[in-house]
């Protein structure tokens, strides 16, 4: 799947994390219009995305969320303002995050990225999305 067809985003996360899978569940309950399809990074889909959008497959940032777009890869904070952007009000009010340089928004990023399992656990097999959401999943 293209995600940049008919104006969709490609959410890339870990999934296996805990923190990802309630990310990816936060998203598709406030994503009405359906523009965000998902991949778990560990599948063979978020490789073939990866590739196509020219991201080395060999480090693609396991501890970050990855959206691809339009307008390109977005990763560590970039990735979550993007979310918010396409999520629209009040969620797109995130952009006023940029206003803080992105070393400092991707420090607090990682901070919170390399704690993750510890924090939130992680699960022992990627998630599996319910029937009804089935579609918006890329290579379950």
């Amino acid at each position: 799947m293209d995600p940049n067809s008919a104006g969709q985003s490609l959410v890339l996360f870990d999934g296996v994390c805990n923190l990802c899978n309630g990310c990816v569940r936060w998203i598709v309950k406030r994503d009405r219009s359906a523009v965000f399809r998902f991949a778990p990074m560990q599948s063979g889909a978020a490789r073939r995305a990866l590739e196509a959008a020219g991201v080395p497959t060999a480090s693609p940032q396991p501890d970050s969320i990855i959206v691809i777009d339009a307008d390109g890869v977005h990763t560590r904070s970039d990735s979550a303002i993007a979310i918010a952007r396409r999520l629209g009000f009040p969620w797109s009010l995130a952009r006023v995050g940029r206003v803080l340089p992105r070393s400092v928004r991707d420090w607090l990023y990682d901070r919170v990225a390399r704690n993750r399992y510890r924090l939130f656990g992680k699960a022992g097999t990627c998630m599996v999305p319910t029937p009804e959401l089935r579609s918006r999943f890329l290579d379950e």
